[in-house]
């Protein structure tokens, strides 16, 4: 399974499993502010979400923006524990804004590390 296939699968259980009902694809379209068939596409992989569409998922969902991306090995450095230490002097709404910027530099990386993802449709052979 691909970067993309994963991201669409993860869209398409988040919102079946939304609420324990599920949302349609045209009420989270209108919540999200897209076309009311950008949600299909997005799931079935014609369409890619872009970054900022991911962030919007995470957001509408409240989870985290790497939730759409496979999990990696965990990794611990001076430079975290330094941006710990900063972060424990600030006000809880600060703490939650710089960790969704951390999540999301770090998607973008994940979902950069390729090709920039194209508007529309996939052409014929591009994976």
């Amino acid at each position: 399974m691909n970067l993309f296939e994963y991201i669409a699968m993860k869209i398409r259980d988040l919102r079946t499993s939304y609420g324990g009902e599920g949302i349609s694809q045209e009420a989270l379209a209108a919540e999200l502010k897209v076309a009311s068939n950008t949600v299909s596409r997005w799931e079935t992989g014609t369409y890619r979400p872009t970054i900022e569409d991911l962030d919007k998922l995470a957001r509408f969902f409240a989870k985290s923006i790497l939730d759409f991306f496979p999990a990696e090995p965990d990794r611990s450095d001076d430079h975290i524990a330094a941006l710990l230490r900063a972060a424990k002097q600030l006000p809880p709404e600060d703490i939650d804004e710089l960790r969704r910027y951390a999540e999301f530099r770090r998607a973008r990386g994940l979902y950069d590390g390729g090709e920039k993802p194209r508007a529309g449709r996939k052409k014929a052979g591009y994976p």
